[in-house]
């Protein structure tokens, strides 16, 4: 316990507070991890929030033990546009998923995936926060890549390169583009069907500044906007369309 309260210093310890919980269905955690396929990008928020209700007070040993809290968490905290309530959910994730740690989820490549993923929603905007949560999250990736490196379209992949772009260099942190042009070209090359593949791919190949690495970031960028506004996305295309803009703008004036 003393472990799990100190890997949370920092975050927010406090619930979002559902407004429509009357109109959920009746359902156990048992209900919620049958139909766990069901749940993704294109669930409404209403059914999320219920099921994230339902996990908040169970003691169903096999739902505490799934990665269906954290990954329910992280949908929510993706949509939210308060920074606040989004914070809240990415660190209810975190606990979630420690919770899954504590209970034997160690070996599902998931549970350290949304750990990690809602780790790094959380701490975005906070760089002394962020910095100090570099290792947990480089390790939280490594460990989801080598259980499950297919999660998400190669989320395990997209993330870790995105945190070696993001992160500062050596040594103040753990930043390297080299490690992050080979991530992000082999979650390409893995999952070429994701648009935000492509996306963190371009950022990289920008960062690199060749003049062949800006001919390609061109092409990637827009490979990955026809692949967003062809796909299936569900809430995630809304987020996913900010992105490719704020890269698209900056992109733009650089170039």
């Amino acid at each position: 316990m003393i472990l799990v309260l100190t890997s949370c210093a920092g975050l927010h310890q406090d619930q979002v507070r559902f407004d429509r919980l009357t109109d959920c269905p009746q359902q156990t955690a048992a209900d919620l991890m049958a139909q766990a396929h069901e749940i993704g990008s294109s669930s409404e928020n209403l059914v999320l929030e219920c099921a994230l209700t339902v996990l908040r007070d169970t003691a169903d040993a096999a739902a505490i033990r799934s990665a269906l809290g954290g990954r329910i968490a992280l949908l929510l905290a993706e949509r939210e546009v308060n920074p606040e309530k989004r914070e809240k959910l990415a660190a209810e994730g975190v606990r979630f998923a420690e919770a899954a740690l504590a209970h034997g989820g160690n070996e599902d490549g998931a549970v350290h995936y949304y750990l990690a993923a809602n780790l790094g929603l959380a701490v975005r905007e906070h760089l002394t926060l962020a910095v100090e949560n570099l290792d947990r999250l480089e390790n939280g990736m490594k460990r989801a890549l080598a259980l499950s490196p297919a999660i998400d379209h190669g989320g395990p992949l997209r993330l870790l390169g995105a945190l070696y772009l993001q992160a500062p260099p050596w040594p103040q942190g753990i930043g390297d583009l080299d490690k992050a042009l080979e991530l992000l070209k082999k979650a390409v090359a893995d999952y070429p069907e994701h648009p935000i593949n492509r996306l963190f791919y371009a950022q990289a190949l920008w960062h690199d500044g060749s003049d062949a690495s800006m001919d390609q970031a061109r092409a990637e960028f827009a490979m990955g906007k026809k692949l967003l506004a062809e796909g299936q996305w569900g809430y995630s295309k809304a987020a996913w369309e900010k992105e490719f803009a704020a890269f698209a703008q900056e992109f733009m004036e650089t170039d």
